[in-house]
This record gives structure tokens, C-alpha cells and sequence, in this order.
């Protein structure tokens, strides 16, 4: 028996790559559990089909039927019968079902009787209990030809609409690591009889062999390490295996990783992969008149007629010292970046939104979660150290550069500023929060004195210092825009369970693009200083801090929705300083006393509803980032003027 085996059995595995349902579907593999994956293979172990990493994996459940017996003309050949034959199918065999949530996928595992099923559940959910990522909610029904069976939602990556608990006992003793004996050959390859065809499925799909997923790059991917297989803008690859969220096996002539986030679907026909065929892409070029700049729009339904076009609008300027721009006249923005990342979320008399740029896509290539798969301890000697950024809680922040090619921000600890060994582990699960509106953490430099963090570079710095630095030139979308890219990656962060502790403006940063983004999420858990992890001292964020936090020291996601409240506050204020006149004892008793911030002039009063919103007294009461991003991206969409 292999070392580290947990379980290990015959299983039918459905699957994840077909668009419709047959006995084709389901085919049936080796399962090895391990308490370092979950592993599939064709026969005796003669060929792996698939693994899953265990700390990728949100959710391990057993699959409800709904109520009623699922007969074999809707598709569920290996739906539980009850023990009863099935008329239609004589397959009287009863299968059971297990789901394995893991990264945005669903693997649907058949074991051949409940006990079976259990075991595998129980067995999962003890080796995951610990995972960063297990899921608050899942879907206990089957994703089906398009839509979930227990609540219709017809998106796949739809929120779960069940409680997900990850320790509950399905009537069968807690798991144990010790291995259980293997199970005898002659039983391991007993093959079980697969179900007959359902009526319908034509001779086609009868014959039709397990689909490979083809992607097609968007942008060129220089691979940095001997593992790596380099992409190159609009090449098609063969995806091997899902590794994680952020990185993929592929294949061209090689084998090697990938990050997902460089490729797309290919669609056979469609220029989709350079964004030309989407509705919503666009593209800002030089304009007919020297100086100028277009913006063309592609449409799939043109002016109503329904006919696919470009539309080319031309970015006009005032006559004001300095100028400033707009499409529409009632939407002036001091920057092009400005209105381009305004128009991303309003089309404001556009055709459509600015959804996705097209063009010179390698120059703005997002970030990789780390440089390579699995890569999270950095060579120092790769580094090469430029000028001074800044310093902050931990140490200085210096520009540089890895392997003399890639920008980067280096954060060197000073000594005894934190838990450093205790942060060294988390680092490796937050470089794998990777999220577009979230600083990429690249790795770290463990190896030596002082340690090195290593993340993505934000060229315009603090946001709090670019609201200051450009007081007065903000309109109320760009307010807004900033607060949804803030949002968005909070929800991220909450939907993975991971709670940042210190959000506030001066947290997140800004890129050249204009892009804002949340840094130094969860950092505050290593600090040394007692001044900062005490309310009886001038570091503590009092003033960005709910009740709970100030009272009791208990932070909750829904603690960092008080906090983003009072970051949109300063946002609206172009960052000034929360309870300015009040000290950090004062705060405490005034919010205890149910005192709270006071409406910003350029905040509209639906605004400030949303920030009074997160400012309740109980974490209860107050919104997730998952119901806030809708509040604030149709504040955005609905066109509402500035205040007087």
C-alpha cells in the first residue's frame, strides 16, 4: 500500500467536458485518495486520468435528488433507483452520488452504494477541514444541460443556494487516517454493467470519445522556468489538467504550466480570442485629427437593427484651462484613463459598455499568481533593487526587478516587525488569491535576513495619496469606479474566506491604468507591535474599526464591510481623515453611542445609504461584498449627477 493512502475504490466518474448527457458520459475509474489528492485512473493504476490537488477543493457533499426518482428518460443513468429495477432501463443497481467542488469545477463521482458514498464524503471532508477555501454555500443538486436542478440558476459559477457544513455526520463514525486494506483484485476489477443507452441519443454521440479542452491564448507567456510552456498570442493548447484556479497543464509540442488567466475557449469560426467578436469590445485609437483620439465599439446589434457593427466615437475635449474629456457631454473626466474606466461600467449613451479591450493586449497582460506554478520562494540574487517607494509598518518598499525583466515591488521586513515564520506559510496560500483587483503577491525571499515580499508594482502608489494629490478633480463615476474595484475584490476575498483585518484607503493601490486594487490583505495578523494590535494605541485603525472589533478583537468579513463603509467615506471626501477632530477613545465611545460619519458633499443620498448600511451596529445586519457590488455597480449604471 502506497504511503499517505486513505481510500481506494472502483468508481464511475461523469464527465465535466461534454455538452450533453449519455452513457458516454460516465466511464469508470480507479479512485485513490491520498492526504495529498484525490487521483483517477484507467485500470490498475496503468494510466492517471486526472488529480485534484485536496487544498483546492471548496466542497466534498453527497448529491441530493430532489425528492422523486429521476428516471432513466431525463438522464440520470446512475441516479439512485432505491433499490427498486427500473423499468425502463433494468438497471437495478442503486449508485450514489458524491460532488467534489474544486477551483470554478464540479467532478460527480457514482459510488455503488451509500455506505460507499459516505465513506468518500466523510473521508474528503476530513482532509479539506482546514482548507482556505472551503465554500460557505454549495449547490446539493446536479448541474444539468445548463442550468441547477435545485435552483434553477442557468449560470454555472452561480452562488451555492445550501449551507454548506463541512462537519456534519451522515450517520457514520469520524474518519480515521489509518489506511483502510486494500481492496482484493479480483473485486477491483469486477466491471459493473453500464446502463443502456436512454432513448433519444443518436449513433453519433454513441461513438463520440472524451472531448479535449482547447484554449487559445491571449496574450504571449515568456515561460520563466523549465517546467513552464511559453504561450504565444492566438496559439491554440490542449489543457492536460487543471492544477489550480491560476495554473494549467498544457499542451502544444510540448508539456508545461500555463496561467489561466492568459487563455480562453477556443470557438471554432470566432475571432473571440482577441476580443473582436464580443459585445462591448472595444479599442482607443489615434483619430482622423492630429492629437485626437477614437474609441470604436463593437455591437451585435447595431442601432436595434440587430446587425453586427463598429461604432466609432470620437473622444472630445472642453475648452477649459485644464481641459477636460468626454463622449457625452454631461460626463467630464480630467484623464482619457479616467472616462475609458468610467464607460467600463456605464455605457451612458454609448451602444454598449467598454467591457473588454482589444489591441495591444501584451502591454497590459494581467497578473500571474506567482511567476511560475507552484513557485513561491524567490532567489534573491534575481532581484535587482531601484529607487525607494516608501516605507510602511513592516519595512522599506523599493522598485525592482525580477530576472532584469519584470517590475516589481520589494517589501524588505524589518527584524522583529512580525511572525515571520507564520507568515511565510500563509504567504503560499495568498499568492493564490489571485484576482484582478487585488496587489499579486509573487512570492517571497525567505532564505535570508531580512525577508523579501514580492508583489506587483502599482505605479500611481497609495490611494489615499492619489485622492489627496487630485483633490477636486474627480467626478462622481470615477468615485464610484474606485469603490466597485474595491468591492469586487472583497467579495473575492469573502468568497474564499479570507478576512483582511486592515482595509482602508491607504491599503490599496493604484496602477497606471487607474486601476485600483486591495493590498496587505490579512498582514496585520503578524504584526510585533502591540501599539498596532492594541485599541489603547495611535496605530490601531479605530476609526475604520465596527464595534466588535474595537470591544472584542473579532474580525469577520463582515468587520471588513464596516471597514470598506468608512473607506467609501473617504473616497467621497478625496481622502480626507475619518472623525478628523475626535480622537481614537472619542471614536470608540461616539460609535459605541451609535454616532456615525456624515454624508460627504459629493455623495448622492443613495450613496450614503450604502455606507450607512455597512455602519450597523450588528455584523448581521450588515450587507456581504457579494450583495454590495450590485448596489454599487448600479449606483454607477444609473447615471445619477453630482450633487450641488
Amino acid at each position: 500500500m502506497s504511503a499517505g493512502l486513505l481510500l481506494e475504490e472502483t468508481l464511475i466518474k461523469r464527465s465535466q467536458q461534454k455538452k450533453r448527457t449519455s452513457p458516454l458520459n460516465y466511464k469508470e475509474r480507479l479512485f485513490v485518495l491520498t492526504e495529498s489528492q484525490l487521483a483517477y485512473y484507467d485500470g490498475r493504476r496503468e494510466f492517471q486520468r486526472g488529480s485534484i490537488e485536496l487544498r483546492r477543493i471548496r466542497c466534498a457533499e453527497i448529491v441530493k435528488h430532489g425528492g422523486g426518482i429521476m428516471p432513466c428518460q431525463n438522464k440520470y443513468p446512475f441516479q439512485k433507483h432505491f433499490g427498486r429495477e427500473c423499468s425502463k432501463c433494468s438497471f437495478s443497481t442503486s449508485f450514489a452520488c458524491v460532488q467534489v467542488v474544486y477551483d470554478n469545477n464540479t467532478l460527480y463521482v457514482f459510488a455503488p452504494n451509500p455506505d460507499s458514498r459516505s465513506l468518500w464524503v466523510q473521508s474528503l471532508k476530513g482532509e479539506i477541514k482546514d482548507n482556505a477555501v472551503v465554500s460557505a454555500k454549495f449547490h446539493p443538486q446536479f448541474w444539468q444541460e445548463g442550468a441547477w436542478l435545485c435552483c434553477r440558476q442557468a449560470e454555472k459559477l452561480a452562488p451555492g443556494c445550501e449551507e454548506y457544513n463541512l462537519f456534519a455526520d451522515s450517520k457514520k463514525p469520524a474518519f480515521s487516517r489509518k489506511p483502510l486494506p486494500p481492496i482484493p483484485e479480483d473485486e477491483r476489477n469486477k466491471k459493473r454493467p453500464p446502463p443502456p443507452l436512454p432513448p433519444g441519443d443518436d449513433e453519433e454521440e454513441q461513438q463520440e470519445e472524451e472531448e479535449e479542452e482547447v484554449v487559445v491564448a491571449l496574450y504571449d507567456f515568456p515561460g520563466t522556468e523549465p517546467h513552464d510552456l511559453s504561450l504565444v498570442k492566438g496559439g491554440e493548447y490542449v489543457i492536460l489538467d487543471k492544477c489550480d484556479a491560476n495554473w494549467y497543464k498544457a499542451r502544444n509540442q510540448e508539456d508545461g504550466y500555463i496561467p489561466s488567466n492568459y487563455v480562453t475557449e477556443r470557438k471554432s469560426g470566432s475571432l473571440v480570442q482577441f476580443g473582436c467578436d464580443k459585445e462591448g469590445a472595444f479599442v482607443v485609437r489615434d483619430s482622423s485629427t492630429p492629437g485626437a483620439f477614437t474609441v470604436s465599439l463593437y455591437t451585435k446589434s447595431g442601432a436595434g437593427s440587430g446587425v453586427a457593427c463598429i461604432k466609432h466615437y470620437h473622444i472630445k475635449e472642453t475648452l477649459t484651462s485644464p481641459p477636460q474629456f468626454y463622449l457625452a457631454e454631461k460626463h467630464l473626466f480630467s484623464s482619457v484613463p479616467e472616462l475609458i474606466e468610467y464607460h467600463k461600467h456605464n455605457a451612458a449613451g454609448l451602444v454598449a459598455r467598454l467591457r473588454y479591450p482589444v489591441g495591444k493586449q501584451d502591454k497590459s497582460a494581467p497578473s500571474t499568481a506567482g511567476f511560475s506554478y507552484e513557485k513561491w520562494e524567490i532567489n534573491p540574487s534575481e532581484l535587482t533593487f531601484m529607487k525607494e517607494l516608501g516605507s510602511g509598518q513592516f519595512g522599506v518598499v523599493r522598485l525592482g526587478k525580477w530576472r532584469a525583466q519584470h517590475r516589481v515591488a520589494i517589501k524588505a521586513i524589518r527584524a522583529g516587525a512580525m511572525y515571520e515564520e507564520d507568515f511565510i506559510e500563509e504567504a503560499k496560500v495568498m499568492m493564490r488569491l489571485s484576482h484582478p483587483k487585488l496587489v499579486q503577491l509573487y512570492g517571497v525571499c525567505s532564505q535570508q535576513k531580512p525577508i523579501y515580499i514580492v508583489t506587483e508594482f502599482m505605479e500611481h502608489g497609495c490611494l489615499l495619496n492619489f485622492l489627496r494629490q487630485r483633490r477636486g478633480s474627480f467626478g462622481l463615476g470615477s468615485l464610484l469606479s474606485i469603490c466597485l474595484d474595491i468591492c469586487e475584490a472583497m467579495e473575492h476575498l469573502e468568497a474564499h474566506r479570507f478576512i483582511h483585518r486592515d482595509l482602508a484607503s491607504r491599503n490599496c493601490l493604484v496602477n497606471d491604468s487607474l486601476v485600483v486594487k486591495v493590498s496587505d490583505f490579512g498582514m496585520t495578523r503578524y504584526v510585533l507591535d502591540d501599539q498596532y494590535t492594541s485599541s489603547s494605541g495611535a496605530k490601531f485603525p479605530v476609526k475604520w474599526s465596527p464595534p466588535e472589533v474595537f470591544n472584542f478583537c473579532k474580525y469577520s468579513s463582515k468587520s471588513d464591510v464596516w471597514s470598506y463603509g468608512v473607506l467609501m467615506w473617504e473616497v467621497f471626501t478625496e481622502g480626507r481623515m475619518p472623525f478628523e477632530q475626535s480622537q481614537n477613545h472619542e471614536v470608540v465611545t461616539m460609535v459605541t453611542k451609535g454616532q456615525r460619519l456624515h454624508r460627504p458633499k459629493m455623495a448622492p443620498l443613495a450613496i450614503y445609504d450604502i455606507m450607512q448600511l455597512t455602519w450597523q451596529e450588528r455584523p448581521d445586519d450588515r450587507p456581504s461584498f457579494s450583495q454590495l457590488c450590485p448596489m454599487i455597480s448600479d449606483a454607477l449604471e444609473s447615471d445619477t449627477p453630482p450633487p450641488n
